[in-house]
């Protein structure tokens, strides 16, 4: 019998609705990171996790673990876990899954009467989403020795510091200039896909090979006001015009790049600001910042250029300037594990589940854990793939599924030393 037959569909759906039901009123499902509801969450977790027979703490970074021993004292930690804050108005399912599912495999090995050989530990990372401080992956950030001096004085718009905040949580900033960990052996996250493909494609399981590289570009073209009635159209310096070019580039050049093998590929102008913004007024200037997703770094490195040479061509054309294009932010791409892949692979073929490999576009903790381990993510399909809104939806069975799979995959792990 394997460990995925102890994996109880009903527990672990209650523990999601339970964990669910501790939001703000009238705001599901919002528990915010450092909020009073976020540490009921935590307090509910944490009972959670002694029930399951877990020692469980707070470490340095604000993470909350639950931890039980192995029989191979020094043999090192196999760790499994996500997040329990959520986006304003977010799911059930962004990070909690992961939580939970590790807590519900942690509870099958004691069913199933099975003592891993490595120490087993489930971790809440802290403050997983974009938090008031302006950054997110708090928790696993500080984890790896990431969080600089810099980042933890930070401060909310109530003034408190991203280090007492992260204090006031039950960390220990002083100690978080290095990384806090060295034993960790392997790393998995279990996370609802937040996409469509695996729903489309009736398919369980997705193996994930790699976290895409997330780049943010702020562009500014600079033009002249004038009266939009009376100023002839070939004597304008309108900013929106080169601004509407880079909109339709961005999205063809990255069609273009997913369509021929490129990897994984997204581009998207999620801002689009024109000022003086009246409907009277050629606009003087134009701010877009676009937000590049790939799998592979020298195709975003490709990209980029691309982008920057129609800024240069659109703003000649139009009579206007390319007054700043700046890189905001720059994270190159995280690639998973390929033994700890091959075993979550052999995991859902063993359960009999479809499954295929894909990149993730969104970010995760499992990430910034990378800095420290091997570490392997496993996708379960999400309706219509929504994530980040209250319709966010994974189906019992398919929480199920992924959780089995990440089960069976830990206990393969601690069976190869």
């Amino acid at each position: 019998m394997s460990v995925g037959t102890h994996i109880r569909t009903e527990r672990l759906q209650a523990d999601i609705d339970s964990l669910a039901a501790l939001t703000d009123p009238g705001r599901p499902y919002t528990r915010r990171s450092f909020s009073p509801r976020f540490l009921e969450g935590r307090d509910w977790l944490a009972a959670r996790f002694h029930d399951a027979g877990l020692a469980t703490r707070i470490d340095d970074a604000g993470n909350l673990i639950g931890r039980r021993e192995g029989t191979s004292p020094g043999l090192g930690t196999l760790m499994s876990g996500s997040h329990s804050d959520t986006v304003p108005d977010g799911g059930r399912f962004d990070g909690i899954l992961g939580v939970l599912s590790a807590l519900e495999a942690a509870r099958a090995f004691r069913d199933a009467g099975i003592d891993l050989r490595h120490d087993l530990e489930i971790v809440d990372f802290l403050a997983e989403e974009p938090s008031d401080f302006g950054l997110s992956c708090i928790g696993s950030r500080a984890m790896t020795g990431a969080l600089s001096a810099d980042h933890r004085a930070l401060r909310a718009p109530w003034g408190e510091s991203l280090a007492d905040a992260i204090a006031r949580m039950g960390g220990v900033p002083a100690r978080l200039d290095t990384p806090r960990r060295a034993d960790i052996r392997a790393f998995f996250e279990l996370h609802i896909e937040q996409g469509i493909v695996l729903e489309q494609e009736q398919v369980q399981i997705g193996v994930v090979d790699a976290i895409a590289g997330v780049t943010r570009l702020e562009i500014v073209f600079s033009g002249r006001a004038d009266h939009a009635g009376t100023t002839p159209m070939d004597r304008r310096c309108d900013a929106a015009v080169p601004a509407a070019a880079i909109v339709g580039f961005v999205h063809e050049r990255a069609s273009a790049l997913a369509r021929c093998g490129a990897g994984h590929v997204t581009a998207t102008c999620g801002v689009l600001d024109l000022s003086p913004g009246a409907s009277n007024v050629v606009p003087r200037s134009a701010r877009l910042v676009v937000d590049i997703r790939v799998s592979e770094r020298p195709v975003a490195k490709g990209l980029i250029a691309a982008i920057r040479a129609a800024c240069a061509d659109a703003a000649r054309s139009s009579h206007t300037a390319l007054a700043r294009f700046a890189i905001q932010s720059d994270t190159h791409p995280t690639p998973c594990d390929p033994a700890l892949v091959a075993l979550v692979a052999a995991a859902a073929r063993e359960q009999g589940f479809t499954a295929r490999h894909m990149v993730s576009g969104a970010g995760h903790d499992a990430a910034f854990v990378a800095r420290l381990a091997p570490m392997a993510m496993i996708f379960v399909p999400c309706r219509d793939g929504r994530s980040h809104d209250p319709e966010e939806w994974c189906a019992p069975e398919d929480a199920a599924r992924g959780t089995m799979v990440l089960a069976e995959a830990m206990l393969m792990r601690d069976r190869t030393d």
